[in-house]
């Protein structure tokens, strides 16, 4: 249960500690004493939204804690899971801070934590019912889970499961189908296109090889008669001939080598350069007889060149390599399309048994849907009879939906009379605000005793509830105040008097501003404050009288 909530530098609270007691909790206060401003500080602390506007001195942070008493609660191991240290007295202390520049921090047990953690500890520890929370039992969504809460939790867990799984594989189905209509369309330019370069039968380097041997086809002639041009010039004509020169210098310095030393190695010199010329000579000759014009190897050559470069520059790239990797890619999706159909066929087989499993698991939910419904229907009528209303009836109506939903193949109606043979009919529509505020106390008496949440926040659930029918409201929250902690926000005397603890919110100016504060009043004080909710203030003696005698002093 909730032993205990601190809160500073919170829109008009300034600095409050508030210590809570067991069973029956009741706050009361002038409208915009800050009894709102005390919920939405506990609000924020379980996980909703931080919004820097609630600091109310701007250059500090604001702080909201609580102390709960999580002995008699398995949370173990959530808590285990987030490393957070359980403490030896069995508290669980939560801190939600919201710092001036905006962000939020949050704390359990001094540990930082996300968000997502307080929000989840929330739904285990405190169930919140706002002012707004009664138009809800028209909410479709929250019927459903009010019913759900009443069976076992993982059936529903179970079929939201199957309902995903189904949903991503028909989604996959749904992809793959119109991606393999699209493929389909293309496959006739894409096996175009790939057939066109197949036909090709492209080899890497090709074309460079080509660009030389085309060159050299162009420039047959003028390649030819150039070498024999040189050879001959080494080696022709007798009068010209570079060799039969060198070979005449040879023989000079041959001659004169015995009588001059430096002729000698002039004469290696000479020698060696004739060995190269030779050389040459050989090679131009044997290369000149290479050369030869073909003019059918020229057009083919220019026939393939033309393929080349047209293949090329119709598929934007830059040689012949890149045309192979267009080739290949192009083969990988023809294969792809051609798999296509076998992948979809697989696919359709395992939507069918998702769709299948989710089927039976909405079955199950909405089994159990009506079992709950019938428990509902028949647990709610004693707690609606002692509200006030002894000739209500309440029915739950089961309905399949059009279609399956997150929710399951279900629709939650909630029927309702409160006279004696009227025709029952959606709440929504026949019931009054008072009417709906003791259907929906009812509804949270039954569900979270089984629910087993420790603590029940009430803000002003007894709207359009007055007279007797405001006693036997104070006694439905007694009676649920035996099994666990019940923090009713109200306006009546009734209800108020009939709590083991009385906390009031007022305000006051201090420092030239309006802050709110809230303590615990002793019992005269409670005397007089019920008495002035009875009248007026000064509560009248006959007020002072009434208020002790719903106190039962």
């Amino acid at each position: 249960m909730l032993t205990s909530l601190h809160i500073e530098n919170y829109a008009l609270i300034r600095e409050s500690d508030i210590h809570f007691a067991g069973g029956f909790v009741a706050i009361t206060g002038e409208t915009g004493a800050g009894k709102s401003i005390l919920l939405g500080a506990l609000t924020l602390l379980l996980g909703g939204r931080a919004d820097c506007a609630v600091l109310a001195d701007k250059n500090r942070k604001c702080v909201v804690e609580a102390v709960f008493d999580i002995r008699e609660l398995a949370l173990a191991p959530q808590l285990a899971d987030s490393d957070i240290d359980i403490n030896e007295d069995g508290l669980l202390i939560l801190r939600r801070e919201i710092l001036p520049t905006g962000r939020s921090r949050a704390f359990a047990n001094d540990s930082p934590v996300p968000l997502r953690f307080l929000a989840d500890m929330a739904s285990r520890l405190v169930d919140i019912h706002s002012q707004n929370q009664n138009t809800q039992l028209a909410d479709a969504l929250f019927r459903l889970g009010l019913l759900d809460s009443l069976s076992d939790a993982t059936i529903s867990a179970r079929y939201r499961e199957a309902y995903e799984h189904y949903s991503t594989l028909k989604h996959e189905l749904e992809r793959l189908t119109a991606e393999e209509a699209e493929s389909r369309r293309e496959q006739d330019y894409l096996l175009f296109q790939y057939d066109e370069l197949a036909e090709a039968h492209l080899v890497t380097d090709e074309q460079s090889a080509l660009e030389q041997e085309q060159q050299l086809l162009e420039h047959a002639e003028s390649i030819r008669e150039g070498l024999y041009e040189a050879a001959a010039l080494l080696d022709g004509d007798e009068n010209q001939s570079v060799l039969v020169r060198l070979r005449d210098a040879k023989n000079a310095l041959m001659h004169i080598a015995s009588f001059l030393p430096v002729a000698d190695a002039l004469l290696q010199r000479l020698n060696s350069s004739l060995i190269e010329l030779d050389d040459i000579n050989s090679e131009l000759q044997h290369q000149s007889s290479q050369v030869s014009y073909d003019p059918a190897r020229q057009q083919e050559v220019d026939e393939r060149l033309a393929l080349l470069y047209r293949l090329e520059k119709k598929h934007g790239v830059d040689d012949e390599e890149a045309l192979i990797a267009l080739r290949d890619d192009l083969d990988r999706r023809l294969q792809g399309i051609a798999t296509q159909g076998e992948r979809i066929q697989a696919l359709m087989e395992e939507v069918d048994k998702a769709y299948t499993t989710m089927q039976s698991e909405a079955a199950t939910l909405t089994e159990a849907r009506q079992q709950a419904a019938a428990t509902l229907s028949e647990g709610i009528l004693p707690t609606l009879h002692a509200l006030g209303m002894p000739e209500a009836r309440f029915r739950v109506a089961i309905t399949p939906a059009a279609s399956y939903t997150p929710e399951g193949h279900d629709n939650a109606s909630f029927l309702f009379t409160a006279n004696r043979g009227g025709e029952m009919s959606d709440m929504a529509r026949v019931a009054s605000g008072g009417e709906m505020s003791r259907l929906m106390l009812a509804v949270k008496s039954m569900v979270n005793s089984r629910r087993l949440i420790p603590t029940v926040i009430f803000d002003e659930i007894d709207t359009g509830v007055s007279g007797d029918i405001s006693v036997s409201v104070a006694d439905t929250m007694c009676h649920m105040a035996a099994t666990m902690q019940v923090v009713a926000i109200t306006h009546l005397p009734q209800i108020a008097a009939r709590a083991n603890q009385h906390l009031k919110v007022y305000k006051e100016v201090e420092d030239d501003s309006t802050v709110s504060r809230l303590r615990e009043l002793c019992t005269d004080e409670r005397v007089t404050e019920i008495a002035v909710m009875l009248s007026s203030d000064p509560p009248t003696p006959a007020a002072l009288q009434t208020a002790r005698e719903l106190m039962k002093l």
